[in-house]
């Protein structure tokens, strides 16, 4: 059972080799994929015993995960584990990770933070939660650590996958490809350390991308929660506040034109959104029995 670890890597040099070095202790093979750094990430993660991949130029998470499945499909791997290049990971708990899929129970094995009650920061769970949320209906799970990058794939999953996210995002592209294939998904409790991240980017700019891409993804997954339910909210404001200028009329009060003009503009804005949500999720119906 060959299994192989895939690790990211953007600018990693201080942690890389001692990532590789502990990675190689519970797999076959470790793969780096270099996306472009600018330090010694390439060099120092050859030295430790990796096998590296250079991109050119920074692509994005999705690109070097995609790089990486593309070379683990070709060497005879079992088990793909990803795993972070920043330490923020224990990679001793590799066997946890991939024990559901050596057993045969699942298909894909997500390391989560949140089981057992870690201490994440405030600020973090928050945004957490919500990218958590939206992830989660839009693939429809129940997972609580739709974020994670600590993850294990059986071989046979690699085809669902369509690395259309270059980003971040990629983590909840790859739980929603995996849940809309009819694969088996299973979290296994994993510690983290927060006392080593080395993200250069806002946390809430980094969140706000990622929602973003999961909402625009569910606009083509989803559309009954996309359109219909914020267009059946939408209407029903304008219905209601159009059952309200009625009762004033009806008392002999004048209409106001600005109030009145915003009332039906809200009311045929929701009946819009309502029926093109429905219709989306009728050809998206058709569009997944002929597959």
């Amino acid at each position: 059972m060959v299994i192989t670890a895939i690790i990211p890597a953007f600018d990693e040099e201080i942690s890389i080799g001692t990532m590789v070095l502990k990675t190689k202790k519970y797999t076959d093979h470790v793969i780096v994929v270099d996306d472009g750094s600018t330090d010694d990430t390439a060099e120092i993660a050859r030295l430790a015993g990796a096998d590296v991949i250079s991109h050119l130029k920074n692509m994005g998470k999705g690109q070097a995960l995609k790089t990486g499945f593309n070379i683990a499909k070709q060497n005879g791997t079992k088990v793909i584990v990803t795993i972070d290049a920043d330490g923020q990971h224990n990679p001793a708990e590799i066997p946890l990770i991939i024990e559901p899929i050596l057993s045969g129970r699942v298909d894909m094995v997500i390391g989560s933070r949140y089981l057992n009650g870690n201490s994440i920061p405030f600020y973090r769970r928050i945004g957490q939660k919500v990218l958590d949320i939206a992830t989660n209906i839009d693939s429809k799970t129940n997972v609580t650590d739709t974020q994670s990058g600590f993850r294990a794939f059986a071989i046979g999953t690699v085809p669902m996958f369509k690395f259309k996210q270059n980003g971040f995002s990629i983590e909840s592209e790859m739980l929603t490809d995996i849940a809309n294939a009819g694969l088996k998904v299973e979290e296994v409790d994993i510690s983290v350390r927060y006392d080593v991240d080395c993200s250069t980017e806002n946390p809430i700019i980094h969140g706000t991308k990622v929602l973003v891409n999961i909402l625009k993804d569910m606009e083509f997954n989803r559309p009954l929660y996309y359109f219909t339910i914020p267009g059946m909210i939408i209407g029903t404001i304008g219905l209601g506040l159009g059952l309200g200028f009625l009762q004033d009329f009806y008392l002999g009060k004048s209409l106001q034109f600005i109030p009145t003009l915003l009332m039906m503009l809200l009311a045929l804005v929701g009946i819009f959104m309502s029926f093109t949500g429905i219709i989306l999720h009728s050809i998206s119906r058709t569009i997944n029995r002929n597959k």
